[in-house]
């Protein structure tokens, strides 16, 4: 049977509470697999597992009090490896990588930040700091709204000048709030958002970090800036830079270098 895998942590840990259930209808008991310095919290995997609320609560519910007895590195929902042997296979053989995470994150969490553009706030910035767009824009006001081409040429110069300002926004979002954390990983692009980072903050300074966010959101008012957090790490489970098909979830689906049932 395939292994469901929730975290790693240290052989040392304290065990889970026993009204801790894992994912799956039924639930799936929790239990613990140790190799050598690490062990690895996982249950049987249930079958036609989704991402449904239900299970995605309950995996969090298990890093949740797993955490409450020490650092653990969290995987994300629905990692599956062939079985119980690859488990410890991949701790056997990531060891030295896994405990260095683990010294890293001890008592560390993880805030995610989104930041859209206030889409008028936006417009008056871009219009009152370029010359050029101002100008066209008044002398089409001017002609009861412009030529037709003048009007496309307006739109065409407000869109990159748009876009030229949610990369800047971006990279200023990134260097003045990443200075009250400790790493920072940069999210995959997605719409709707011109900024999707993740701060590795030290629980002790997590007050400082949520002051950081929110004077820079005084700051800058044409910005829209939406927290998540506290999180467990998932971002910062492995090393800056790493990729993905290196990724310790990953590594325990390929542990036994076939595929799982799924």
């Amino acid at each position: 049977m395939s292994t469901y895998v929730y975290g790693i942590t240290h052989t040392s840990h304290p065990s889970l509470p026993e009204d801790v259930d894992g994912v799956g209808d039924p639930p799936r008991p929790v239990r613990v697999l140790r190799q050598g310095e690490l062990a690895a919290i996982v249950s049987d995997d249930p079958e036609e597992l989704r991402p449904k609320r239900r299970d995605l609560l309950a995996h969090q519910r298990v890093l949740d009090a797993a955490g409450e007895g020490g650092v653990v590195l969290p995987i994300r929902f629905a990692s599956i490896s062939p079985d119980d042997s690859a488990v410890t296979s991949v701790l056997a053989e990531r060891a030295d990588h896994l405990l260095e995470r683990l010294r890293v994150l001890d008592g560390k969490t993880e805030y995610n930040l989104k930041a859209s553009h206030d889409e008028e706030g936006v417009l008056r910035l871009v219009v009152a700091g370029n010359d050029e767009i101002g100008s066209l824009a008044r002398a089409n006001r001017e002609a009861g709204g412009g030529a037709p081409e003048d009007k496309v040429r307006l739109g065409e110069m407000v869109a990159g000048a748009v876009q030229a300002r949610e990369a800047a926004d971006a990279e200023l979002l990134h260097q003045e709030v990443g200075t009250a954390a400790e790493a920072v990983s940069v999210g995959p692009p997605s719409t709707g958002w011109l900024a999707n980072l993740s701060f590795l903050i030290d629980r002790s300074s997590a007050e400082q970090f949520l002051a950081a966010v929110e004077h820079f959101r005084r700051q800058h008012p044409h910005l829209e800036l939406r927290v998540n957090g506290p999180l467990p790490p998932y971002s910062f489970v492995d090393a800056p830079g790493q990729h993905a098909e290196g990724s310790t979830a990953e590594a325990f689906k390929a542990a036994a270098h076939q595929p799982t049932n799924r």
